[in-house]
């Protein structure tokens, strides 16, 4: 074989491996096609971040708060259970863990935000790292 008919096949097999391993990659994810925030549009997600920071306020740790996406123009249902799981307090700073239950077509999946605060100020999201 010469170095140039080589160099071809190692580039070709490269590349078949490349694709096979961006094919599988893909096929892996495709679960995610079927999970409830699939199916969200912008007002349903704006709808549940509104019942959420509800939830933040209004609810003590443990105690569930209801969501459903009636009235955001999605003829999809889809609702979802927000529970804040734990409260820390240091200083004025006041944190929240939440557990956000969605459902969908028999999809269900559980987000699990924290927020916090400066004394009354507005909740924010938390990045985790």
């Amino acid at each position: 074989m010469s170095m140039r008919t080589r160099v071809l096949f190692h580039v070709t097999v490269g590349g078949l491996l490349l694709a096979a391993t961006v094919g599988a990659y893909a096929a892996n994810l495709g679960f995610l096609s079927d999970t409830p925030i699939s199916y969200m549009k912008q007002r349903d997600i704006d709808s549940v971040k509104a019942a959420a920071m509800g939830a933040l306020d209004s609810r003590q740790d443990g105690e569930a708060a209801t969501w459903v996406n009636d009235g955001t123009g999605n003829s999809v249902h889809i609702d979802a259970t927000i529970t804040p799981q734990s409260t820390a307090k240091e200083g004025d700073r006041t944190c929240r863990d939440l557990a956000v239950v969605l459902n969908a077509k028999g999809q269900s999946m559980t987000l699990r935000p924290q927020f916090c605060r400066e004394g009354s100020g507005a909740w924010q999201l938390q990045k985790k790292h």
